[in-house]
């Protein structure tokens, strides 16, 4: 396994199976919270938080495997020995990591759940969003809602705002970014790509997407069941890239439903 930076984790439940949520780009584990806490009867829950992003450490670089092999570290290290089988939930950029976590330790993986995502190069405007941050004068910030009001014009709808600034915290010598935003943003093209490996999953996998979403498209099912010939595709006709926002009580229902099968 690669040398690996130690991951934050937030742990929720004390059931009988752990599940593991990956967040996508510019989140957090703790995103995924709502969701958790309706599991945690059931569940051990595990909300980490990828490198560069919440209280995880930084890299130089960025490398999918890398963070594949990151999480596997981490999910070892909590449970100790023997080594755990878990179930695995990745959202957009957690969901690529999600793929290359079970195809690459697939020991480790019982079941998939992979959220509006394709293992194939992604479009969207990340590029536009991550500049937009990195053009504020946060520096000279003294109260959040000043991000805000600069922030609006580049970024109108409120809750991509919010989630965007989420990252941006208070410390001593004032406002910072959490994430490693320059290094996130030069490293947008790998983000938004993919290389895909020669293996397979060979265990259960839900592939849910939002309909109203175009990062998965009929394009991507042949080179999806190739890598994982047991996947089931459900599409979410009223949701957007944020599937388990946009639908939280269908998102619960769906993976209560597909965790419990044998």
């Amino acid at each position: 396994m690669a040398d690996t930076p130690t991951l934050s984790i937030t742990s929720l439940g004390t059931g009988p199976k752990t599940i593991v949520f990956l967040h996508g780009l510019m989140g957090r584990g703790k995103n995924f919270t709502a969701i958790a806490k309706n599991l945690e009867q059931d569940f051990t829950i595990l909300l980490i938080d990828l490198p560069n992003h919440g209280n995880s450490p930084w890299t130089e670089s960025f490398d999918y495997n890398n963070m594949a092999d990151s999480v596997a570290q981490a999910i070892c290290a909590y449970h100790g020995e023997p080594a755990p089988v878990v179930d695995v939930v990745g959202h957009s950029m957690g969901g690529k990591v999600a793929m290359l976590l079970a195809l690459r330790h697939p020991e480790l993986v019982r079941k998939l759940v992979v959220l509006d995502i394709a293992p194939s190069v992604s479009t969207g405007n990340f590029t536009h969003l991550l500049g937009s941050l990195l053009k504020l004068p946060i520096e000279e910030f003294s109260t959040r809602a000043e991000a805000h009001r600069m922030l609006t014009p580049a970024v109108p709808d409120s809750s991509v705002r919010g989630f965007l600034l989420q990252n941006l915290i208070r410390t001593e010598e004032g406002f910072s970014w959490q994430p490693n935003l320059q290094m996130l943003f030069e490293n947008l093209p790998k983000i938004m790509g993919w290389q895909n490996p020669n293996l397979s999953f060979n265990r259960p996998v839900l592939w849910i997407a939002g309909g109203r979403s175009l990062y998965v498209t009929s394009k991507d099912t042949p080179v999806m069941r190739s890598l994982f010939p047991r996947v089931q595709k459900v599409v979410f006709k009223n949701a957007g890239h944020w599937v388990h926002a946009d639908q939280p009580e269908e998102t619960v229902y769906a993976l209560k439903k597909f965790l419990a099968q044998s």
